[in-house]
């Protein structure tokens, strides 16, 4: 997938997401995200900022630590491609609500949407 956006020097990505170069090296050595490189000089993406963003808010408003951090990533990968997968689902009506259903139980317990209005059938 061919980027369109912005891309940015470390300098500027830190100042970006509010951070030190150091801690984008460390989200960088976690596994977090894989900044693009032009010689020796990292390279990120307006996709790059977004994922720092919500790191630093994983980290500073909701206290995970760097191993929370990954699970929680690892979780909201899942879940998007579980939604993206269930868009273009062809198959039986009831398996497709059921699956919908799930997706929304596990976005609920991450705090990503409401809590289904009573009489949706949990």
């Amino acid at each position: 997938m061919e980027n369109t956006g912005g891309v940015y020097v470390m300098r500027v990505a830190s100042m970006l997401c509010g951070m030190h170069p150091q801690t984008l090296r460390k989200y960088e050595r976690a596994g977090f995200l894989t900044p693009a490189r032009s010689r020796k000089a990292r390279m990120y993406s307006d996709e790059d900022i977004a994922r720092l963003r919500l790191v630093k808010h994983l980290v500073d408003d909701l206290g995970l630590n760097l191993a929370g951090v990954g699970l929680a990533l690892g979780v909201r990968t899942t879940v998007l491609e579980m939604k993206r997968e269930l868009a273009t689902a062809v198959g039986e009506r009831t398996e497709k609500k059921r699956l919908a259903e799930l997706v929304g139980r596990l976005l609920e317990i991450l705090g990503v949407e409401p809590p289904a209005e009573a009489g949706e059938g949990r």
